[in-house]
Protein backbone atom coordinates (compact mmCIF):
# COMPACT_ATOMS: atom_id res chain seq x y z
CA UNK A 1 0.00 0.00 0.00
CA UNK A 2 1.41 3.39 -1.01
CA UNK A 3 1.32 6.38 1.32
CA UNK A 4 -0.07 9.78 0.47
CA UNK A 5 -3.16 10.42 -1.66
CA UNK A 6 -4.90 13.58 -2.81
CA UNK A 7 -8.65 13.63 -2.22
CA UNK A 8 -10.88 16.02 -4.19
CA UNK A 9 -14.41 16.66 -2.93
CA UNK A 10 -17.39 18.41 -4.50
CA UNK A 11 -20.08 19.51 -2.06
CA UNK A 12 -23.45 21.18 -2.54
CA UNK A 13 -23.51 24.95 -1.93
CA UNK A 14 -26.77 25.98 -3.64
CA UNK A 15 -30.23 24.72 -2.75
CA UNK A 16 -32.11 22.43 -5.13
CA UNK A 17 -35.61 21.05 -4.46
CA UNK A 18 -34.58 17.42 -4.96
CA UNK A 19 -31.67 17.60 -2.46
CA UNK A 20 -32.08 17.80 1.33
CA UNK A 21 -30.18 21.02 1.96
CA UNK A 22 -26.97 22.60 0.69
CA UNK A 23 -24.42 22.82 3.50
CA UNK A 24 -21.25 22.41 1.47
CA UNK A 25 -18.40 24.69 0.44
CA UNK A 26 -18.01 23.82 -3.25
CA UNK A 27 -14.63 22.33 -4.15
CA UNK A 28 -12.15 21.06 -1.55
CA UNK A 29 -8.78 19.27 -1.65
CA UNK A 30 -7.39 17.07 1.11
CA UNK A 31 -4.39 14.84 1.69
CA UNK A 32 -4.87 11.32 3.04
CA UNK A 33 -2.14 9.03 4.35
CA UNK A 34 -3.14 5.38 3.96
CA UNK A 35 -0.68 4.22 6.60
CA UNK A 36 -1.64 6.63 9.39
CA UNK A 37 -5.17 7.58 8.20
CA UNK A 38 -4.20 11.25 8.69
CA UNK A 39 -6.41 13.71 6.80
CA UNK A 40 -5.44 17.33 6.13
CA UNK A 41 -7.35 20.03 4.30
CA UNK A 42 -5.13 21.62 1.64
CA UNK A 43 -7.39 23.99 -0.30
CA UNK A 44 -10.99 25.06 -0.72
CA UNK A 45 -13.06 27.36 -2.93
CA UNK A 46 -16.71 28.34 -2.85
CA UNK A 47 -16.54 29.76 -6.39
CA UNK A 48 -18.01 26.64 -8.04
CA UNK A 49 -21.80 26.32 -8.02
CA UNK A 50 -22.93 22.86 -6.91
CA UNK A 51 -20.01 20.71 -8.11
CA UNK A 52 -22.00 17.48 -7.97
CA UNK A 53 -19.45 15.61 -10.07
CA UNK A 54 -15.81 16.16 -10.90
CA UNK A 55 -12.90 14.48 -12.66
CA UNK A 56 -9.23 14.90 -11.83
CA UNK A 57 -6.16 14.28 -13.99
CA UNK A 58 -4.02 11.34 -12.79
CA UNK A 59 -1.35 13.69 -11.44
CA UNK A 60 -3.91 15.74 -9.51
CA UNK A 61 -2.97 18.97 -11.25
CA UNK A 62 -6.29 19.72 -12.96
CA UNK A 63 -9.92 19.41 -11.88
CA UNK A 64 -13.03 19.62 -14.05
CA UNK A 65 -16.18 20.24 -12.01
CA UNK A 66 -19.78 20.12 -13.21
CA UNK A 67 -22.22 22.71 -11.90
CA UNK A 68 -25.71 21.26 -11.44
CA UNK A 69 -28.05 24.14 -10.66
CA UNK A 70 -31.81 23.66 -10.63
CA UNK A 71 -33.75 25.66 -13.29
CA UNK A 72 -30.63 26.51 -15.33
CA UNK A 73 -31.20 25.60 -19.00
CA UNK A 74 -27.49 24.77 -19.13
CA UNK A 75 -25.04 23.75 -16.47
CA UNK A 76 -21.37 24.65 -16.65
CA UNK A 77 -18.03 22.87 -16.40
CA UNK A 78 -15.29 24.71 -14.49
CA UNK A 79 -11.59 24.01 -14.93
CA UNK A 80 -9.16 24.49 -12.02
CA UNK A 81 -5.45 23.92 -11.55
CA UNK A 82 -4.14 22.55 -8.24
CA UNK A 83 -0.55 23.19 -7.19
CA UNK A 84 0.75 20.51 -4.80
CA UNK A 85 3.66 22.62 -3.67
CA UNK A 86 1.68 25.66 -2.57
CA UNK A 87 -1.61 23.86 -1.94
CA UNK A 88 -3.55 26.36 -4.01
CA UNK A 89 -6.47 26.14 -6.43
CA UNK A 90 -6.38 28.42 -9.48
CA UNK A 91 -9.43 29.02 -11.67
CA UNK A 92 -8.77 28.44 -15.39
CA UNK A 93 -12.12 28.89 -17.13
CA UNK A 94 -15.61 27.48 -17.58
CA UNK A 95 -17.81 26.44 -20.48
CA UNK A 96 -21.58 25.84 -20.88
CA UNK A 97 -22.57 22.17 -20.73
CA UNK A 98 -25.20 22.40 -23.52
CA UNK A 99 -27.78 20.77 -21.26
CA UNK A 100 -29.49 21.01 -17.88
CA UNK A 101 -28.69 19.08 -14.66
CA UNK A 102 -25.10 18.38 -15.68
CA UNK A 103 -24.47 15.00 -14.07
CA UNK A 104 -21.11 13.44 -14.98
CA UNK A 105 -17.84 13.93 -16.82
CA UNK A 106 -14.71 12.01 -17.73
CA UNK A 107 -11.31 12.77 -19.22
CA UNK A 108 -10.46 10.52 -22.17
CA UNK A 109 -7.63 8.07 -21.68
CA UNK A 110 -5.40 9.91 -24.14
CA UNK A 111 -5.91 13.12 -22.12
CA UNK A 112 -7.14 15.17 -25.07
CA UNK A 113 -10.86 15.56 -24.38
CA UNK A 114 -13.51 15.90 -21.69
CA UNK A 115 -16.84 14.10 -22.15
CA UNK A 116 -19.83 15.53 -20.25
CA UNK A 117 -23.27 13.97 -19.62
CA UNK A 118 -26.37 16.08 -18.98
CA UNK A 119 -29.25 14.42 -17.13
CA UNK A 120 -31.74 16.96 -18.48
CA UNK A 121 -35.03 18.15 -17.01
CA UNK A 122 -37.98 19.62 -18.84
CA UNK A 123 -37.53 21.05 -22.31
CA UNK A 124 -35.78 24.04 -23.82
CA UNK A 125 -32.23 25.22 -24.27
CA UNK A 126 -29.69 23.15 -26.22
CA UNK A 127 -30.88 20.00 -24.36
CA UNK A 128 -27.91 17.84 -25.39
CA UNK A 129 -27.28 14.52 -23.66
CA UNK A 130 -23.49 14.50 -24.15
CA UNK A 131 -21.01 17.24 -25.03
CA UNK A 132 -17.30 17.00 -25.89
CA UNK A 133 -14.54 19.51 -25.08
CA UNK A 134 -10.85 19.89 -25.79
CA UNK A 135 -8.09 21.50 -23.70
CA UNK A 136 -5.62 24.27 -24.33
CA UNK A 137 -1.97 23.99 -23.28
CA UNK A 138 -2.76 25.16 -19.74
CA UNK A 139 -5.68 22.74 -19.33
CA UNK A 140 -8.47 25.27 -19.84
CA UNK A 141 -11.54 23.97 -21.64
CA UNK A 142 -12.20 24.68 -25.30
CA UNK A 143 -15.69 25.62 -26.46
CA UNK A 144 -17.78 22.50 -27.16
CA UNK A 145 -16.37 20.44 -30.03
CA UNK A 146 -19.45 18.27 -30.56
CA UNK A 147 -22.62 17.03 -28.89
CA UNK A 148 -25.40 14.48 -29.26
CA UNK A 149 -28.99 14.28 -28.04
CA UNK A 150 -31.05 11.30 -26.90
CA UNK A 151 -34.78 10.70 -27.19
CA UNK A 152 -37.08 8.17 -25.58
CA UNK A 153 -38.94 7.18 -22.42
CA UNK A 154 -39.25 4.30 -19.99
CA UNK A 155 -42.10 2.72 -17.98
CA UNK A 156 -41.51 4.73 -14.79
CA UNK A 157 -43.65 7.81 -15.50
CA UNK A 158 -42.16 9.86 -12.67
CA UNK A 159 -38.50 9.27 -13.53
CA UNK A 160 -38.44 8.11 -17.16
CA UNK A 161 -40.63 10.73 -18.84
CA UNK A 162 -37.72 11.56 -21.17
CA UNK A 163 -34.08 10.74 -21.81
CA UNK A 164 -31.80 11.23 -18.80
CA UNK A 165 -28.12 10.66 -19.62
CA UNK A 166 -26.56 10.03 -16.21
CA UNK A 167 -22.96 9.11 -17.01
CA UNK A 168 -20.45 8.76 -19.83
CA UNK A 169 -17.62 6.22 -19.49
CA UNK A 170 -14.76 5.54 -21.89
CA UNK A 171 -13.94 1.88 -22.54
CA UNK A 172 -10.72 0.31 -21.27
CA UNK A 173 -9.36 0.06 -24.82
CA UNK A 174 -10.13 3.74 -25.34
CA UNK A 175 -11.59 5.58 -28.28
CA UNK A 176 -15.19 4.65 -27.46
CA UNK A 177 -17.62 5.78 -24.79
CA UNK A 178 -20.73 4.27 -23.20
CA UNK A 179 -23.55 6.56 -22.06
CA UNK A 180 -25.92 5.26 -19.37
CA UNK A 181 -29.37 6.72 -20.06
CA UNK A 182 -31.57 6.33 -16.98
CA UNK A 183 -34.65 7.61 -18.80
CA UNK A 184 -34.61 5.12 -21.65
CA UNK A 185 -33.11 2.01 -19.97
CA UNK A 186 -30.34 1.94 -22.56
CA UNK A 187 -26.57 2.06 -22.86
CA UNK A 188 -25.54 3.97 -25.97
CA UNK A 189 -22.03 3.37 -27.35
CA UNK A 190 -20.15 5.95 -29.40
CA UNK A 191 -16.83 6.10 -31.19
CA UNK A 192 -14.88 9.21 -30.16
CA UNK A 193 -13.49 10.72 -33.35
CA UNK A 194 -10.23 12.67 -33.49
CA UNK A 195 -12.10 15.95 -33.94
CA UNK A 196 -14.35 15.20 -30.96
CA UNK A 197 -17.42 14.13 -32.89
CA UNK A 198 -19.34 11.14 -31.54
CA UNK A 199 -20.35 8.41 -33.99
CA UNK A 200 -23.05 6.09 -32.69
CA UNK A 201 -21.99 2.45 -32.62
CA UNK A 202 -24.72 0.58 -30.74
CA UNK A 203 -27.78 0.83 -28.55
CA UNK A 204 -27.98 -1.84 -25.81
CA UNK A 205 -31.15 -2.48 -23.82
CA UNK A 206 -31.39 -3.14 -20.09
CA UNK A 207 -34.44 -4.57 -18.29
CA UNK A 208 -37.46 -2.29 -18.49
CA UNK A 209 -37.54 0.21 -15.62
CA UNK A 210 -33.97 -0.54 -14.51
CA UNK A 211 -32.75 3.07 -14.74
CA UNK A 212 -28.99 2.70 -15.47
CA UNK A 213 -26.93 5.34 -13.65
CA UNK A 214 -23.19 4.58 -13.42
CA UNK A 215 -20.78 1.99 -14.85
CA UNK A 216 -17.65 0.20 -13.66
CA UNK A 217 -15.26 -1.45 -16.12
CA UNK A 218 -13.36 -4.67 -15.51
CA UNK A 219 -9.61 -4.31 -16.17
CA UNK A 220 -9.88 -7.02 -18.85
CA UNK A 221 -11.96 -4.63 -20.97
CA UNK A 222 -14.65 -7.26 -21.63
CA UNK A 223 -16.96 -6.94 -18.64
CA UNK A 224 -19.06 -3.87 -17.84
CA UNK A 225 -21.00 -3.54 -14.58
CA UNK A 226 -24.07 -1.29 -14.39
CA UNK A 227 -25.62 0.21 -11.27
CA UNK A 228 -29.34 0.59 -11.89
CA UNK A 229 -30.91 3.31 -9.77
CA UNK A 230 -34.59 2.60 -10.21
CA UNK A 231 -34.85 -1.17 -9.69
CA UNK A 232 -31.85 -1.44 -7.31
CA UNK A 233 -29.93 -4.03 -9.30
CA UNK A 234 -26.38 -4.57 -10.47
CA UNK A 235 -26.07 -5.97 -13.99
CA UNK A 236 -22.94 -7.47 -15.51
CA UNK A 237 -22.55 -7.26 -19.28
CA UNK A 238 -20.05 -8.29 -21.91
CA UNK A 239 -18.76 -5.71 -24.39
CA UNK A 240 -18.14 -6.49 -28.05
CA UNK A 241 -15.36 -3.98 -28.74
CA UNK A 242 -15.76 -4.27 -32.51
CA UNK A 243 -19.42 -3.25 -32.51
CA UNK A 244 -19.85 -1.46 -29.17
CA UNK A 245 -22.78 -3.75 -28.34
CA UNK A 246 -23.29 -4.88 -24.73
CA UNK A 247 -25.09 -8.08 -23.75
CA UNK A 248 -26.40 -9.01 -20.30
CA UNK A 249 -24.54 -11.79 -18.47
CA UNK A 250 -26.05 -11.59 -14.99
CA UNK A 251 -28.22 -9.41 -12.74
CA UNK A 252 -28.36 -9.34 -8.95
CA UNK A 253 -30.35 -7.22 -6.47
CA UNK A 254 -28.22 -4.56 -4.76
CA UNK A 255 -30.24 -4.68 -1.52
CA UNK A 256 -32.31 -7.24 0.40
CA UNK A 257 -35.82 -7.79 -0.98
CA UNK A 258 -37.51 -5.89 1.85
CA UNK A 259 -35.45 -2.74 1.10
CA UNK A 260 -35.94 -2.51 -2.67
CA UNK A 261 -39.07 -0.34 -2.64
CA UNK A 262 -37.40 2.40 -0.59
CA UNK A 263 -33.91 2.29 -2.12
CA UNK A 264 -32.24 4.16 -4.98
CA UNK A 265 -28.81 2.94 -6.05
CA UNK A 266 -26.16 5.49 -6.97
CA UNK A 267 -22.47 4.77 -7.60
CA UNK A 268 -20.44 1.68 -8.49
CA UNK A 269 -16.69 1.05 -8.22
CA UNK A 270 -14.43 -1.91 -8.99
CA UNK A 271 -11.30 -3.06 -7.16
CA UNK A 272 -8.00 -2.60 -9.06
CA UNK A 273 -7.72 -6.37 -9.62
CA UNK A 274 -11.29 -6.63 -10.92
CA UNK A 275 -12.33 -9.19 -8.30
CA UNK A 276 -14.91 -7.13 -6.39
CA UNK A 277 -17.43 -4.41 -7.11
CA UNK A 278 -18.88 -1.92 -4.63
CA UNK A 279 -22.23 -0.18 -5.02
CA UNK A 280 -23.89 2.56 -2.97
CA UNK A 281 -27.47 2.23 -1.74
CA UNK A 282 -29.41 5.37 -0.82
CA UNK A 283 -32.28 4.37 1.44
CA UNK A 284 -30.73 1.14 2.65
CA UNK A 285 -27.70 3.37 3.40
CA UNK A 286 -25.23 0.64 2.67
CA UNK A 287 -22.41 -0.40 0.39
CA UNK A 288 -23.10 -3.68 -1.36
CA UNK A 289 -20.09 -5.89 -2.09
CA UNK A 290 -20.14 -8.44 -4.91
CA UNK A 291 -17.50 -10.84 -6.14
CA UNK A 292 -16.84 -11.10 -9.87
CA UNK A 293 -16.17 -14.45 -11.54
CA UNK A 294 -13.08 -13.64 -13.58
CA UNK A 295 -13.95 -16.09 -16.35
CA UNK A 296 -17.67 -15.57 -16.80
CA UNK A 297 -18.38 -12.11 -15.35
CA UNK A 298 -21.17 -13.46 -13.14
CA UNK A 299 -21.74 -11.88 -9.73
CA UNK A 300 -21.88 -13.30 -6.23
CA UNK A 301 -23.08 -11.43 -3.15
CA UNK A 302 -20.38 -10.95 -0.50
CA UNK A 303 -22.40 -8.74 1.84
CA UNK A 304 -23.65 -5.31 2.85
CA UNK A 305 -21.81 -2.79 5.01
CA UNK A 306 -23.48 0.29 6.58
CA UNK A 307 -22.21 3.36 4.75
CA UNK A 308 -21.29 5.23 7.93
CA UNK A 309 -23.93 7.91 7.41
CA UNK A 310 -26.96 8.55 5.22
CA UNK A 311 -27.51 8.72 1.46
CA UNK A 312 -24.20 7.42 0.04
CA UNK A 313 -24.20 9.27 -3.29
CA UNK A 314 -20.65 8.56 -4.44
CA UNK A 315 -17.83 6.11 -3.76
CA UNK A 316 -14.10 6.16 -4.45
CA UNK A 317 -11.29 3.65 -3.97
CA UNK A 318 -7.74 4.74 -3.26
CA UNK A 319 -5.34 3.85 -6.12
CA UNK A 320 -3.90 1.00 -4.04
CA UNK A 321 -7.39 -0.38 -3.42
CA UNK A 322 -6.66 -0.34 0.31
CA UNK A 323 -9.43 2.07 1.29
CA UNK A 324 -12.92 3.02 0.10
CA UNK A 325 -14.49 6.44 0.69
CA UNK A 326 -18.29 6.86 0.89
CA UNK A 327 -19.65 10.38 0.35
CA UNK A 328 -22.73 10.34 2.59
CA UNK A 329 -24.70 13.28 1.27
CA UNK A 330 -27.25 13.71 4.05
CA UNK A 331 -24.88 12.91 6.92
CA UNK A 332 -22.34 15.65 6.03
CA UNK A 333 -19.63 13.02 6.20
CA UNK A 334 -17.29 11.06 3.94
CA UNK A 335 -16.68 7.77 5.74
CA UNK A 336 -13.40 5.91 5.23
CA UNK A 337 -13.30 2.10 5.11
CA UNK A 338 -10.34 -0.27 5.09
CA UNK A 339 -10.66 -2.91 2.37
CA UNK A 340 -9.53 -6.52 2.63
CA UNK A 341 -8.11 -7.34 -0.80
CA UNK A 342 -8.58 -11.06 -0.25
CA UNK A 343 -12.22 -11.14 0.84
CA UNK A 344 -13.39 -7.79 -0.52
CA UNK A 345 -14.93 -6.88 2.85
CA UNK A 346 -14.92 -3.36 4.26
CA UNK A 347 -14.24 -2.24 7.82
CA UNK A 348 -15.16 1.25 9.01
CA UNK A 349 -11.97 2.93 10.23
CA UNK A 350 -13.90 5.50 12.25
CA UNK A 351 -12.09 8.21 10.32
CA UNK A 352 -13.97 10.62 8.08
CA UNK A 353 -13.91 13.92 6.26
CA UNK A 354 -16.56 16.05 7.94
CA UNK A 355 -18.02 18.28 5.21
CA UNK A 356 -21.50 19.55 4.42
CA UNK A 357 -23.48 17.72 1.73
CA UNK A 358 -20.65 15.81 0.01
CA UNK A 359 -21.65 14.86 -3.53
CA UNK A 360 -18.51 13.53 -5.21
CA UNK A 361 -15.09 12.30 -4.10
CA UNK A 362 -12.09 11.56 -6.33
CA UNK A 363 -8.71 10.19 -5.22
CA UNK A 364 -5.28 10.17 -6.92
CA UNK A 365 -1.80 9.30 -5.70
Amino acid sequence: MSGACLVFVGSLNREAPYFQGARGVGLGVYSFDEATLEIRKLAETNDVDNPTFLTVTPDGSRIYANSEVFAWREGTISAYRFDRGSGTLTYLNKQPSLGSITAHNTITRDGTKLLVANYGMGEGGPDRAVAVYGFDRDGALSPPLASVSHKGTGPNAARQERSHAHSVTETIAGGAAIVADLGTDRLVSYRIEQDGNLTKLADSALPSGAGPRHLALHPNGRFVFVMNELDSTVVSMVLDEATGKLSVIDAKPAVPAEARDSNHCADIQISPDGRFIYGSNRGHDSVVIMAVDQQTGTLGLVGYVPCGGATPRNLALTPSGGHLFSANQNADRISIFARDAGTGMLTDTGRAIEIGTPMCVRIVR
